[in-house]
């Protein structure tokens, strides 16, 4: 059996046989949404006062208790492992708020303990790391400069001094008298025989001697046998005794030397002990620093050497003026301040970290050059942040953490350590190893912060093991806060606190008011006010621009509303780009009229921080099929998941809703058309749903309406995001061909709460020249589209005849039995996928 009914005329039903035209009663009931509902307006009247200047700025955040006291139990905590993750949306004043609670928590602690890295006397590879009251670091270090100038004075006066010298002269002549009376003694007992002792440049030699003149060697020649011999043994004799005295001359030397050594160390000892017993006295209730004094001035005392090598060379004003600091033969009893704390503040310190790099973080050796080649020393450690931050608390960007190389992992793994150890960063890695410095580590007490979007906190959290054993607070930092006289008071304040704080004119309750109003619509909500202060704070110094441009001393709604107007041009030339095609029918979009399987969508584009709306047209084509909705932007790819899930859900729709009984033998095809990019989403599902039964119904739809929202397998139409900007899109295009008063848009009912139109926006509908609808379900959507009543099945089971559900049923019937027709044909359920027959 085959279902038939009479053709329709695409524009005006004919027959009530056909259709089921809505009367004037029922159309009222699908009445367009009241001119209060599109706006929530704050009358300025209600603030309770004139301009800002009336209020007390606030100092705090509004709305974030939960993250305040987060903030206050991560602080609290002393544990090495309770660190903080504030978590929350760019520009919305978390890192000042923390940073604002920290100090003031930070100065009623303790300063904490200094640190300094000194040479190592016994090791110079592993500086020593040496901790110190807070406050004397920098005192300790002045002071060893202060005692290294003093001996490269007091120095070369002792060893220029006639009590050194004279037992220096003792010394060398008690040791050169000894040689000499050796070669005196050997002298005397060569001439009792005969024998001189000659000094040649090759050294020594000796040669008989007849009546005090030396034998020439032809003449000894000539003598005897006997003779020659006896003068050849008493040579040998005394070269032997010759021997033994030079042998004796080395170790002599050594004696001399360890003598005027241990002379020049007698000498020093008193005036390092005098130098230094400053030192030591303000020093002496810290023991490693009484240690290292021991270790320095035994090292003075051995290389004194340093403090006399140009004493004839240097004045006293030459000395004066050359830097001990830096003068490389002192270096090694220099002091490297790496912290200093309670000098230029009180309390712990509270340290942001802007640069999060390896080096920044964990500190640095640098190399300088030297002869072609790079040397280090312990005054090249350079701390970094977790230095300066020790004993406080330590902010950090995360994202700018997570980028740089290596800090990540260097963060935990001091964490972990609770101590601070500089090394490479490839050093760590094992990647190489090379000889340089090992400073010993610090000790880490710091209380780490780290800020980010809860984005990038939930992926630490799911993919990095230790992320949660290290972070365990967090801060979550709210998007909004609830709208009410106190937050909107609250509101006025914080405008107080930003003009206050950039020296701004003030606002009166007019420009407040309409601060306010805009931060319900950056809330995409007007029932919520969003509280990214970064926005706020460059609206209202914009607002103060537009109203000094203007000669005003208050600024007011009108400047406020300038600066919304003005920020947004500088953005929206992509926006005027769509317009333009669309005005120049380049891209096709109809506004008045009606057609049969096409209706116009709703999209947002976002371009940086500028989002707008965009209507699209989209086209539905039914056909007998085997029972496939097909999503033609899913086919080429360009839909996105969420997308092809809407177009899914419209099957199940179909079918659960008119072919109970028998099969969907449907083959429909949806598009957007002139869509060139992805699609995603599922805000046009109840758009592409009124285009199919459209199609399939016959009935025409108005296309001076735009429509968005989502829907369920039940019809039922569901909240999208971005409603303002949507409306707004398809009331521009509306706008440049002229408002005829039959245009507006569908929107969800559930998301009337989150309207807060343009005011031009407003303006329009109160006119009568727009309409913004809310619908709850698609019959009613249909109904408004169509002007045609949908139909509710009766007590038989069946639509009211002429209804759009009725036909739409009728044309689903008729095509199930057209496939049957055919000889039981093979239906495919889109919703298993499996063929049955």
């Amino acid at each position: 059996m085959f279902f038939k009914r009479a053709p329709l005329d695409k524009s005006v039903a004919t027959t009530n046989d056909t259709v089921q035209q809505m009367t004037p009663t029922a159309a009222g009931e699908h009445a367009p949404l009241a001119v209060a509902e599109l706006r929530r307006c704050v009358d300025p009247a209600t603030l309770g006062f004139q301009s800002t200047s009336d209020l007390e700025p606030i100092t705090g955040l509004i709305g974030q208790d939960r993250a305040l006291r987060a903030i206050q139990f991560g602080a609290d905590m002393k544990s090495h492992d309770f660190n903080m993750f504030v978590l929350g949306p760019p520009a919305s004043g978390k890192s000042t708020a923390v940073r604002t609670y920290l100090t003031k928590k930070a100065v009623e602690a303790p300063a904490p303990a200094d640190w300094v890295y000194v040479n190592n006397f016994e090791n110079q590879n592993r500086p020593r790391a040496l901790k110190l009251p807070a406050g004397r670091a920098r005192r300790f270090a002045a002071q060893m400069v202060a005692a290294i100038d003093e001996l490269r004075t007091t120095l070369p006066s002792v060893f220029e001094s006639e009590e050194y010298q004279a037992r220096r002269r003792a010394i060398e002549e008690e040791f050169r008298s000894g040689q000499e009376e050796a070669f005196e003694a050997l002298n005397r007992k060569a001439q009792a025989q005969n024998i001189a002792v000659l000094r040649t440049p090759m050294g020594f030699a000796m040669a008989p001697v007849h009546e005090g003149k030396v034998v020439k060697p032809e003449v000894f020649n000539a003598l005897p046998e006997d003779m020659r011999k006896n003068v050849q043994t008493k040579i040998e004799a005394l070269q032997k005794e010759l021997e033994a005295i030079l042998e004796r001359v080395p170790k002599s030397d050594k004696q001399r030397r360890h003598r005027l050594s241990e002379l020049n160390e007698d000498i020093a000892e008193g005036a390092v002990g005098e130098a230094l017993d400053d030192v030591r006295a303000g020093f002496s209730d810290v023991p490693e620093i009484l240690q290292f004094l021991d270790a320095a001035g035994k090292d003075l005392i051995r290389h004194v050497g340093l403090f006399l090598a140009s004493t004839g060379d240097e004045s006293e004003i030459v000395k004066q003026s050359v830097d001990t600091s830096r003068d490389p033969r002192f270096r090694r009893f220099m002091v490297n301040l790496i912290v200093g704390n309670g000098e230029s503040s009180p309390g712990a310190p509270v340290l942001e970290e802007i640069n999060p790099t390896y080096g920044n973080l964990i500190g640095r050796i640098e190399h300088i050059a030297q002869m072609g080649a790079l040397v280090t020393d312990f005054l090249l450690i350079k701390p970094g942040a977790l230095h300066r931050a020790n004993g406080g608390y330590l902010l950090i960007d995360a994202r700018k953490l997570l980028l740089s190389p290596y800090a990540w992992e260097a963060l935990k793994r001091t964490i972990k350590a609770r101590e601070i150890r500089i090394e490479q960063p490839l050093e760590s890695m094992g990647m190489i190893s090379t000889q340089t410095l090992d400073p010993e580590p610090i000790p880490f007490d710091v209380k780490v912060v780290l800020f980010g979007e809860r984005e990038l906190y939930y992926m630490l959290a799911a993919y990095d093991p230790d992320f949660r054993g290290l972070f365990k607070v967090q801060a979550d930092f709210d998007d909004t806060i609830a709208r009410s006289e106190e937050n909107n008071l609250a509101y006025a304040r914080v405008i107080a606190s930003i003009t206050a704080e950039h020296k701004l004119k003030p606002f009166d309750a007019s420009g407040v008011a309409r601060v306010i109003e805009e931060g319900a619509r950056l809330a995409d909500d007007r029932e919520k006010l969003s509280i990214e202060l970064g926005h706020i704070s460059d609206l209202v110094r914009e607002a103060d621009y537009w109203s000094s441009q203007g000669g005003r001393e208050v600024t007011g709604r009108e400047d406020v509303a300038r600066a919304i107007e003005e920020g947004i041009q500088r953005a929206d030339r992509l926006r005027d780009r769509a317009q333009e095609v669309i005005g120049r029918d380049i891209v096709l979009i109809d506004t008045s009229g009606a057609k049969v399987g096409q209706i116009n969508g709703l999209s947002v584009l976002q371009v940086g921080t500028f989002s707008f709306g965009r209507p699209s047209r989209i086209t539905a084509r039914v056909r007998m099929g085997q029972g496939r909705v097909v999503d033609i932007e899913r086919e080429v790819k360009l839909g996105g998941p969420l997308h092809s899930k809407g177009v899914m859900i419209l099957w199940g729709y179909l079918a659960g809703r008119y072919a109970e009984d028998v099969p969907l033998a449907l083959a429909a095809t949806l598009v957007f058309e002139q869509s060139y990019g992805g699609v995603d989403g599922d805000s046009a599902s109840s758009t592409e749903l009124y285009a199919l039964l459209s199609a399939l119904s016959e009935v025409p739809v108005k296309q001076g309406h735009a429509v968005t929202g989502s829907v369920n397998q039940r019809g039922e139409v569901q909240a999208i995001g971005g409603v303002n900007e949507k409306i707004e899109g398809f009331y521009d295009v509306c706008k440049a061909r002229g408002l005829t008063g039959g245009q507006g848009v569908l929107i969800p009912k559930s998301n009337v709460q989150h309207l807060m139109l343009r005011e031009d926006v407003v303006e329009a509908v109160r006119e009568g020249r727009f309409a913004v609808h809310a619908v709850g379900h698609i019959d009613e959507g249909m109904e408004i589209l169509t002007g045609v009543k949908a139909g509710e099945r009766g007590e038989d089971r069946q639509f009211p005849a002429g209804s759009i559900n009725r036909l739409v049923e009728d044309k689903l019937r008729l095509f199930a039995e057209r496939a049957k027709a055919f000889g039981r044909p093979r239906i495919e359920s889109q919703e298993t996928g499996k063929i049955t027959s």
